[in-house]
């Protein structure tokens, strides 16, 4: 039997840049959530919460101890595990000659999985299906981002109920069935879901803010303008 632990972290901005937090569970042997833990981060960019969730997760874990990390951020998962290499062969600069974005938080989680049994899981946001570690976790930074306060039971609050994301989002698409496409939705927009009324201000893929209580809908792996599709590939 594997002694390899579950965990999830996830990062949140409320306009990105904006407000912003980040947060991290820990599962127990049978994926129950055991342990938590959420910070402010003041003002930065939803990458900047992403990274210093995974930080903060890799230094609350023994080093010794196998862990997967389940993520729904592909940057930070891919900044880590794939694009790395060519950033240090060239000089931490991207493929495109400009300096690596957010090097500090890389740098410090390259140092954390040096010689570590981690493993990484992508999983789909704000999905009703999706990972329930990672909506906790997900949660947990957006509760951080907007209160800008700490909590957790790491911090010494063993009995502090792990958030509920249930409580707080708006109700999550489901997942098309294999081989069938989405339902657009008498509402949708580019993205091909449900149009909800946002909670938060936040920030499209298409670089544009909205605000709260705009419609927006789900354009690839973020919410944004009805009218925007998915987010162009990052700059690796």
């Amino acid at each position: 039997m594997s002694d390899r632990i579950i965990a999830a972290c996830d990062g949140a901005a409320k306009g990105n840049p904006g407000p912003a937090g980040w947060g991290w569970v820990i599962a127990d042997a049978q994926g129950h959530p055991e342990r938590w833990e959420a910070g402010p981060l003041g003002r930065a960019t939803n990458n900047i919460g992403e990274l210093t969730a995974l930080q903060r997760l890799l230094e609350a874990v023994d080093p010794g101890t196998p862990v997967e990390v389940r993520m729904d951020s592909q940057y930070a998962m891919k900044a880590v595990t794939q694009w790395l290499p060519g950033w240090k062969r060239n000089g931490w600069k991207t493929a495109s000659g400009q300096p690596v974005a957010n090097r500090e938080l890389v740098e410090a989680i390259d140092r954390l999985l040096a010689g570590r049994d981690v493993t990484f899981q992508y999983v789909p946001a704000h999905r009703e299906d999706g990972d329930h570690l990672n909506a906790i976790a997900d949660q947990a930074a957006s509760d951080a981002a907007v209160r800008q306060e700490a909590a957790g039971t790491a911090l010494g609050s063993p009995d502090m109920p792990v958030p509920d994301p249930a409580a707080a989002s708006p109700v999550r698409r489901r997942a098309a069935a294999p081989g069938k496409r989405a339902s657009a939705g008498a509402a949708s927009g580019g993205g091909g879901s449900r149009a909800i009324k946002a909670k938060f201000p936040g920030s499209c893929a298409c670089g544009k803010p909205y605000a709260a209580g705009d419609m927006i809908t789900k354009n690839g792996s973020r919410w944004g303008h009805q009218a925007c599709g998915s987010s162009g590939p990052v700059d690796a």
